[in-house]
């Protein structure tokens, strides 16, 4: 299945990265603010944070979530988080990912595609940290229906780069010191995209949202992420049909389950030309 062609999607060359224009209000993913730093001495100084605000998601004009993430990529996020929640099967369900303004946003669903909202509706608001906040039950997350494929392998040195690799891209981490990223990677290591946001969930919505528009299913890569490794992303991955997650942090046991379950690569604590292998060491080459 290909992306639908009514939603927008960046032109032909124009690569993961760009080829679609900004949101009518596109929002700043960064803001200054003065503060107070103590160096030996107290002064007084102008710093750069990291913006979090609440972003609403629609479907058939009723809200369905409500993310605290970061601005930016916001059509992607609402796409991406489609798809890894198991709202659609794919990006072609969805029309078009229209923006209400005011940090709405309206999944239009394509002809002949009917989706109760209420099925999907979240109790509560999900903050930038809680992915799953108000999901009644384990069994309602696990919305993964296939297995990711097998394959791909990556060369050790090339799960060796990943986090320099990624963090070269980090481009708002830079500047303030705030933002988790999730990276596609090829099975040479090579990154080709990444997206930022305060919740590496938030993130990973993203980065699924901008493969989709590419490529549906997407080809086959694996997923870094500059934090721990929890039960969702994998889940995400999965659901996107990425069969190796990597994170600079540790990985948590539900991950570990599900990614043995799925017969996925998982791998943690990846930083300073070590890392920990927790299922699937055969994706791996060269050990």
């Amino acid at each position: 299945m290909t992306a639908s062609a009514g939603i927008n999607r960046p032109k032909a060359g124009g690569g993961f990265e760009g080829g679609r224009p900004p949101s009518k209000e596109a929002a700043e993913p960064i803001t200054t603010r003065q503060v107070v730093r103590y160096r030996g001495q107290l002064e007084s100084v102008s710093d750069e944070l990291v913006v979090e605000e609440p972003m609403e998601i629609r479907m058939g004009g009723e809200p369905i979530a409500v993310i605290m993430r970061t601005p930016g990529d916001d059509d992607e996020l609402a796409l991406g988080f489609a798809i890894t929640e198991g709202i659609v099967s794919g990006p072609g369900d969805v029309a078009d990912v229209r923006d209400l303004g005011e940090g709405r946003w309206e999944l239009v669903l394509a002809a002949g595609v009917s989706i109760d909202p209420e099925q999907f509706r979240r109790n509560f608001y999900s903050t930038s940290s809680c992915g799953v906040c108000g999901k009644a039950s384990i069994d309602a997350i696990r919305v993964a229906q296939t297995f990711p494929p097998p394959g791909p392998e990556v060369p050790v040195e090339a799960i060796v780069d990943l986090p320099e690799r990624l963090l070269e891209r980090q481009s708002a981490f830079h500047a303030t010191g705030g933002l988790h990223a999730a990276g596609a990677f090829l099975p040479s290591g090579e990154v080709v995209a990444v997206r930022e946001d305060v919740g590496r969930h938030n993130a990973t919505d993203k980065l699924v949202g901008a493969l989709a528009r590419q490529e549906w299913p997407v080809a086959p890569m694996g997923l870094m992420v500059s934090g721990r490794v929890s039960f969702e992303i994998v889940q995400k991955a999965a659901v996107a049909g990425i069969p190796i997650v990597c994170g600079v942090s540790a990985a948590s046991s539900l991950a570990v389950e599900l990614a043995e379950e799925f017969g996925m690569t998982l791998v943690g604590f990846l930083r300073e030309g070590v890392f920990t292998i927790y299922t699937d060491v055969d994706r791996i080459k060269g050990l």
